[in-house]
């Protein structure tokens, strides 16, 4: 069964995906900014950034009922190279357990504001 996973953001709308979509066992969460969406506000700094991705997948992830513990796949992505290593604590915080696969891409984003973007993969341990 198909679910979507709404932030509320107006970026959700305005280009046409949901923040998340569960099929099934498995949590699709889309590529995920530092933009508070309660306020659309975002930090110019990219590891408080990087900590409110986290915090909009984990919303998202318990909307769909799953948890970050779920996460078999990660991917960042940094307009920067230089700017992820100055975040590996933080992400060493929330997946350091977990240990997801990982991958790394310096992309350009949808908004020169954006320092970084993390999408998810998520499964539902049986």
């Amino acid at each position: 069964m198909r679910r979507l996973i709404s932030s509320g953001s107006s970026f959700e709308s305005s280009i046409g995906y949901s923040r998340a979509v569960v099929d099934g066992d498995w949590c699709f969460v889309s590529g995920t900014t530092g933009f508070d969406y309660d306020t659309m506000a975002i930090s110019d700094d990219v590891v408080t950034q990087a900590e409110q991705c986290f915090k909009n997948i984990i919303k998202a992830m318990g909307q769909a009922g799953f948890e970050l513990a779920d996460v078999v796949r990660v991917h960042y992505l940094l307009p920067r190279a230089e700017d992820f290593e100055p975040c590996w604590p933080m992400l060493r915080a929330y997946l350091g357990d977990i240990r997801p696969a990982a991958t790394m891409f310096v992309a350009g984003l949808a908004d020169p504001r954006m320092k970084i973007e993390i999408e998810v993969t998520a499964k539902k341990k049986t």
